[in-house]
């Protein structure tokens, strides 16, 4: 989703954001960092960026009554606008942050307000703004030579630049949406403190595309057959295992998404279907999310969604049977004489 092999680092402010809540301050930097080194700038552009390599999910800011209100869109503006105000508009952001992370678990840590050129989001390489929190500090050992031999020392409350806590990208283009935003988010603190980044400072809707629109049709199909067919059919769980099976082979071999035929192949049954339909509706109007009847589907979603989609029947803790294929290769009975369950298995030879 993101490259950045063409993308230089134009601009960067540091500054450290403490927790209010545990009466820590905050703590601006006087002018922008002056990089010297090449291998320090190149070991922050990969700090930065690299994280963002493998994110899909594409996201606008967003506020409840008017966009313009949005702190994050009204400083990314700012800067867009007039990079002389690079620095002084970081300064606001740290502030913002700082009085919006105030549950007493979050971490205090340093903030990183950068400006990139030419970072790719979807092929289109444009100007973006990067903020970044660094919240876990480690501690490294380090071993250097002395005296014809060795020497062990340490370094306390490093920054492993392998492992970026939280960062934003938000990228100059679609400004009356709420601008192209990708976002990591490593959370820690608990759910409570959790939520600040995203809900919080950056106040984040996310961008109804075909990644989502695939991602929340598999989620809702596998939470309707886990969940909501047993209100209403007898079906046992190497059926609902069957029925998430063709839900994930209909969208493995389909390029394009199409409700009726979806309904038809996968669930067949006429009041299922219709279950499934009225099931999809209640949940794009309690979540504000429309999903279309017809859309182009995203293999990246597929393979997201491929990893939570379980195929294993579990009985007691004894026995776990994968069901690929076949369901008609498998039956359900009752032994009255041992008063259990049993599943007799179907097969023309053993791997």
């Amino acid at each position: 989703m993101v490259t950045y092999f063409e993308a230089s680092l134009d601009a960067i402010s540091v500054h450290h954001v403490g927790n209010s809540a545990q009466s820590e301050m905050y703590a601006l930097s006087d002018e922008p960092l002056v990089l010297k080194d090449e291998l320090i700038t190149s070991l922050l552009m990969n700090y930065f960026l690299k994280p963002f390599e493998k994110v899909n999910e594409v996201y606008h800011l967003m506020h409840s009554s008017d966009l313009a209100l949005n702190e994050i869109h009204h400083f990314a503006s700012e800067i867009f606008e007039d990079k002389t105000r690079f620095h002084a508009v970081s300064e606001n952001i740290a502030k913002h942050l700082y009085k919006v992370a105030n549950h007493p678990n979050i971490k205090g840590g340093e903030l990183y307000v950068v400006y990139f050129n030419k970072v790719q989001i979807e092929g289109n390489p444009l100007d973006a703004i990067g903020i970044f929190k660094s919240e876990n500090k480690e501690t490294y050992l380090k071993v250097y030579p002395e005296k014809g031999g060795f020497q062990v020392d340490y370094e306390e409350n490093a920054i492993n630049i392998n492992k970026l806590d939280k960062g934003v990208l938000i990228f100059n283009i679609e400004k009356e949406n709420g601008y192209k935003v990708v976002v990591v988010d490593k959370a820690t603190g608990g759910q409570d403190a959790a939520v600040y980044w995203k809900d919080d400072f950056l106040q984040l809707k996310i961008r109804n595309d075909s990644f989502n629109q695939t991602i929340n049709t598999l989620g809702i199909y596998k939470n309707f057959v886990t969940q909501k067919l047993d209100d209403e059919f007898e079906m046992s769980k190497a059926d609902k295992i069957d029925l998430l099976n063709r839900s994930m082979k209909y969208f493995k071999e389909k390029d394009t998404f199409d409700l009726d035929e979806f309904a038809g192949e996968v669930i067949g049954n006429e009041k299922a279907i219709e279950s499934f339909k009225t099931y999809k509706q209640q949940y794009e109007e309690e979540y504000e999310m429309p999903i279309r009847d017809t859309f182009e589907i995203s293999d990246n979603a597929v393979k997201k969604q491929a990893r939570v989609y379980k195929s294993v029947l579990k009985l007691d803790k004894n026995f776990h049977i994968y069901i690929h294929g076949d369901k008609e290769l498998i039956e359900k009975g009752f032994d009255d004489d041992k008063h259990m369950n049993y599943y007799k298995v179907y097969f023309k030879e053993e791997a």
